[in-house]
């Protein structure tokens, strides 16, 4: 990644008042882009947002991303070079239950960010960032590529494999070589493994329902222990999007297809080894337990192939799932002392760029 590329840029960050908006929002500030960021307000309380006191580091937009009228209006008034499209409804557990405001927002607020960006010259560049979900699941024990066909049990990986389908439609329909539209502008799909990081509270996810364990002297109720999951650290694949956003920007639609961003294959974890070995980095003797009622539908097993991202963007992960969990475990340890978060983040950011 060329440092001196982000000088000055001017990047719409979409939902950055959340977990990976606001860390690549700290990352994009301190390499020196201009963000523009539009989002709803921090859905958590706290959240690493307001610990970060990100608003003070770029021009934020609080609205919705189904409001057509209103981003493309920020859009105008930003005129980024780049979009940086992570407005999401993320969660698994939350899609069952509200299945229509899961495709509303994930599927109808890709589109809307793809027809303003269709509406403002000044973009070159869009990555749309979907998930490991995205993938029909057959179980395999080997990773999905690339070209592995599309699908989803639950609302949530059926929505995001609809997003692929939305961006690969509109590349090619619009904005690729054949697209209709004299203007071209490169757009990518990024498909990232679990991504797990300090400043996490979002409700249902793992580590943040085990430090509230922790936090409370209580035990952590596991609904699927044996699942394996392609765990990461959030700065992770947040380098592949800016390794792969410059590519687009500077090369174009050669870089316009689907990549994945995942850990190694042995830091493919189940989610008890992610809870033992946590607790441990922790010093603390909280204990897990397996849920007993009835659970929604979740997949046993999910790997990435990331090979493609390896050989031809020259992304590689940095630190490995052990070195992962210190992190996690030492942002927590600076948060309950007090620090400056905005400062220790910025610091975790540079060790990491640093490969230290």
């Amino acid at each position: 990644m060329n440092d001196t590329f982000w000088t000055g840029r001017r990047v719409l960050l979409t939902g950055h008042t959340g977990f990976k908006g606001s860390w690549l929002a700290l990352w994009l500030s301190s390499l020196g882009a201009r963000v523009y960021g539009y989002a709803l307000a921090p859905d958590t309380d706290p959240s690493l947002y307001r610990l970060a006191r990100i608003d003070d580091l770029l021009d934020s937009t609080i609205a919705d991303i189904r409001d057509r009228e209103q981003l493309e209006s920020s859009m105008q008034a930003a005129q980024p070079e780049i979009v940086l499209h992570l407005a999401a409804q993320p969660l698994v557990r939350e899609s069952f239950k509200d299945p229509v405001t899961t495709f509303e927002t994930n599927v109808m607020g890709t589109i809307n960010v793809l027809e303003a960006v269709r509406r403002c010259d000044s973009v070159k560049a869009v990555v749309v960032v979907t998930t490991d979900k995205c993938y029909l699941n057959r179980e395999w024990d080997w990773g999905y590529r690339e070209n592995e066909a599309l699908g989803g049990h639950d609302p949530y990986s059926a929505s995001k494999a609809c997003t692929e389908l939305v961006a690969q439609s509109w590349r090619l329909s619009f904005m690729g070589a054949g697209g209709e539209d004299e203007r071209r502008c490169a757009v990518a799909t990024a498909r990232a493994g679990n991504v797990i990081g300090g400043g996490d509270w979002a409700k249902d996810r793992l580590v943040p329902d085990l430090l509230n364990s922790i936090a409370a002297n209580q035990d952590l109720v596991l609904r699927n222990p044996e699942a394996i999951r392609p765990w990461q650290h959030v700065l992770e694949p947040l380098a592949g999007y800016l390794m792969l956003a410059e590519k687009l920007y500077n090369e174009g639609e050669d870089w316009a297809q689907a990549w994945n961003f995942g850990p190694h294959d042995a830091d493919a974890r189940s989610v008890s080894w992610i809870v033992e070995h946590l607790i441990q980095e922790c010093n603390s003797s909280t204990q897990w337990r397996r849920e007993t009622a009835a659970q929604p539908h979740e997949a046993q097993h999910l790997k990435l192939d990331c090979s493609k991202a390896r050989q031809q963007l020259g992304w590689n992960p940095v630190w490995g799932l052990d070195r992962c969990l210190k992190e996690i475990a030492a942002w927590h340890t600076a948060w309950a002392a007090d620090e400056d978060m905005q400062q220790f983040s910025l610091q975790t950011i540079k060790r990491y760029s640093d490969g230290n």
